[in-house]
């Protein structure tokens, strides 16, 4: 793959984990790029999502991580030996890896995104070997040796969703095949061994979705994660970014230190479970809004996180109005209506980088994310445009008051 391209897309989340000279890419696609655009669709996505991160809904019965039921970017990977390629969901809110099985029950076998859906076959693969229940990855997933576990019994794995939908199977060790920076902006392959869960029955919409995947990959923080996996057997430093377009609806993740071009970063928040950072003031058009100064802290239903598979930017009521109010003073005689009763919308027949602000978030260690008028608002047909922000407190009947960026650039 040339990366001379990709280099130059329009930045719209980049962020890292700042852990800390090898570096992973993967090419992402957008499932809803060059599809018909729904808002009820963006919702009903993110409000499936949200029942993990604001009801704390999900039950790990084996798994370490709980991936989303259709993560918004997918990419190709490659497993075993000879190395087969698999077409899986980028998700920043999870750790595991996995992938549709051999044998499994009602795994998809069709998908709408255009994509080849596939079957890891453990057997046909010279380097796989099961996880026992016994192995360190298993007893470390679980905090304990399960009880009544014999070296030949397998470790399972079994997550529930939200939304009643379920993978369960085992977990296999075998190599791992990704994209890696070479130089001078090319790529080659880097292989790696790692454990991941081979999926032996799905249900509910891992089942029956037409935006179905082989499986989802995690980049969370556990150590399960195949991002972890990487970092502690030496393959890549614990340093992650990703770059999405808003134009053409994909993008990079990366893994590792870029070099070039040079970026700022900010830390992660630590003993978080999922990706947040320092978020420190908001400015609008050049004016600071006069915020509470508790309204940045972490902590529960509080903080900053940077999430790729929600599509929109969910904000606390005592930011999102005046940010809001700043916004529209810029037309003041602007009329808006409100569509499918939660987007504001309006009419609008310049171009709206003339018309609007530019929203800066300013994060810790002076890294600062403009985000420009044709990122946050979006066509929904000819000269109609909407706001993608939302107001996280209203959205949410617990009185959720947090940032939560999502990663879809409409």
């Amino acid at each position: 793959m040339d990366l001379k391209g990709l280099l130059f897309l329009q930045f719209v989340l980049f962020f890292f984990v700042s852990f800390s000279s090898a570096n992973l890419v993967f090419q992402v696609h957008n499932k809803f790029a060059g599809r018909e655009r729904q808002l009820s669709a963006y919702r009903a996505h993110d409000l499936n999502r949200h029942r993990r991160f604001l009801a704390a809904v999900e039950i790990p019965l084996g798994g370490s991580g709980v991936p989303v039921e259709a993560g918004l970017y997918y990419t190709k990977i490659g497993l075993g030996t000879p190395p087969n390629d698999f077409y899986v969901q980028v998700d920043t809110g999870s750790d595991t890896l996995w992938v549709n099985c051999q044998g499994c029950t009602k795994c998809p076998t069709k998908s709408d995104l255009g994509v080849k859906l596939s079957l890891f076959e453990p057997d046909k693969s010279s380097t796989a070997t099961r996880v026992s229940c016994a192995d360190d990855f298993c007893i470390a997933t679980f905090g304990r040796m399960i009880d009544g576990c014999k070296k030949e019994f397998p470790c399972q794995y079994s997550i529930t969703y939200g939304d009643g939908s379920e993978t369960s199977g085992f977990y296999i060790k075998d190599n791992v095949q990704l994209d890696q920076v070479t130089g001078n902006l090319q790529t080659g392959t880097m292989n790696g061994s790692v454990v991941f869960g081979c999926g032996s029955q799905q249900s509910g919409q891992l089942g029956t979705s037409s935006e179905a995947l082989d499986g989802i990959i995690g980049f969370g923080q556990a150590n399960s994660s195949v991002f972890s996996q990487l970092a502690a057997a030496g393959k890549v430093k614990k340093v992650f970014s990703h770059c999405l377009d808003s134009v053409k609806g994909g993008g990079i993740f990366a893994i590792g230190q870029v070099v070039s071009p040079k970026v700022p970063t900010t830390p992660i928040i630590p003993n978080q479970p999922h990706y947040n950072v320092g978020l420190k003031d908001v400015e609008v058009g050049n004016e600071m809004l006069d915020l509470p100064t508790d309204i940045f802290d972490t902590g529960d239903r509080k903080g900053t996180i940077i999430d790729s598979g929600t599509t929109l930017a969910y904000v606390p009521t005592m930011v999102f109005e005046p940010m809001m109010a700043k916004i529209m003073a810029r037309q003041p005689g602007l009329k808006t209506h409100i569509v499918e009763e939660q987007f504001t919308c309006f009419e609008y027949n310049g171009k709206v980088d003339d018309g609007f602000p530019v929203v800066k978030l300013h994060f810790e260690d002076d890294l600062n994310l403009a985000v420009h008028p044709h990122d946050y608002l979006f066509a929904i047909r000819e000269n109609v445009w909407c706001f993608g922000w939302q107001d996280s407190g209203q959205q949410s009947k617990d009185g959720q008051d947090m940032f939560l960026l999502g990663g879809m650039p409409i």
